[in-house]
């Protein structure tokens, strides 16, 4: 490797977002490094991967050849990890010791006054690190309904996310992938904390009937409590511990909290971030119902 090259390490890189980021990054002339729990992670995208390394937050021995050489890093919390001293202080420890030049820190909307996520603890000990940093403040990813709401919505028709009435400003995380790219590989941006979000604040209900007239058949948004949401999340193997960071964000929404638009995207992107009605054309085949087959003559 040329002791000047520029690399980036990309945590979650098989993820929504991760993945989205090595693909922003291929015309870049910074080395990508892809961080993954288990190298049978590659799955999709992993032709863009410079290179592949095992990576475990909870396992420190994992670190040096993950931050060897290392310039950039793209952080995001893997979101079953809700102990923030355990599993991510110990990665900005050691990023900091090794003089990372900068970390682009994937955050949530709200992050900073919502002391319910473990986002604002992660901002705090960034900050505290003296670590070059930018925090993306993220909005609800549309991509959480194809994965994890797709269950529900193709087995019943129905969104079971406990929002209420409040209004979601959702974004692609392919926009997200874009932007953070930039975040990393452009100077500027030190000490930002930029929120992500679309060009509109939607609630649960109407995105219902945009999935609705795209996908051509009735969808609804039942509204569960939180407490009938929890039960089914547990009942689907979700540990305890991320089903309460899932209750906290969608209390955030039920509260109103949620619906801010704002305008960083449309700027850092230079052009409107993606709508929710594109997401859903684009991303039509994940909800397709399984074909049934008749009885057999």
């Amino acid at each position: 490797m040329n002791s000047d090259e520029e690399v980036v390490l990309v945590t979650g890189a098989s993820g929504n977002v991760g993945r989205e980021v090595v693909k922003a990054l291929r015309n870049s002339n910074f080395r990508v490094r892809a961080a993954l729990r288990t190298l049978d992670e590659r799955g999709d995208g992993s032709g863009a991967f410079d290179e592949v390394v095992h990576f475990d937050f909870g396992d420190s021995s994992t670190f040096p050849a993950a931050f060897d050489a290392i310039t950039s890093l793209f952080l995001m919390r893997p979101p079953p990890l809700s102990d923030v001293d355990r599993y991510i202080r110990p990665v900005i420890d050691y990023a900091a010791a090794i003089g990372v030049r900068r970390i682009v820190f994937l955050s949530l909307q709200g992050a900073g006054r919502n002391l319910l996520i473990p986002h604002t603890r992660i901002e705090n000990l960034i900050e505290s690190s003296g670590l070059p940093y930018t925090f993306l403040r993220s909005g609800f990813f549309m991509q959480n309904l194809d994965t994890t709401h797709r269950e529900d919505i193709v087995a019943y028709d129905d969104l079971f996310i406990p929002a209420g009435a409040g209004r979601t400003a959702f974004i692609d995380t392919r926009d997200v992938g874009e932007i953070a790219a930039r975040m990393l590989t452009e100077p500027g941006h030190e000490g930002q904390a930029y929120t992500l979000t679309g060009c509109e604040a939607l609630t649960y209900g109407e995105v219902a009937g945009v999935m609705a007239d795209v996908l051509g058949r009735r969808i609804t948004y039942s509204d569960p409590s939180l407490l009938a949401f929890a039960r089914r999340m547990r009942g689907r193997g979700h540990a305890w511990s991320y089903i309460g960071v899932m209750i906290g964000i969608y209390l955030t929404t039920r509260r109103g909290l949620s619906g801010e638009v704002s305008p960083a995207a449309a700027e850092l992107l230079g052009r409107s971030p993606r709508t929710v009605r594109q997401y859903v054309a684009d991303y039509a085949a994940a909800w397709q119902k399984p074909a049934t087959t008749g009885p057999s003559a």
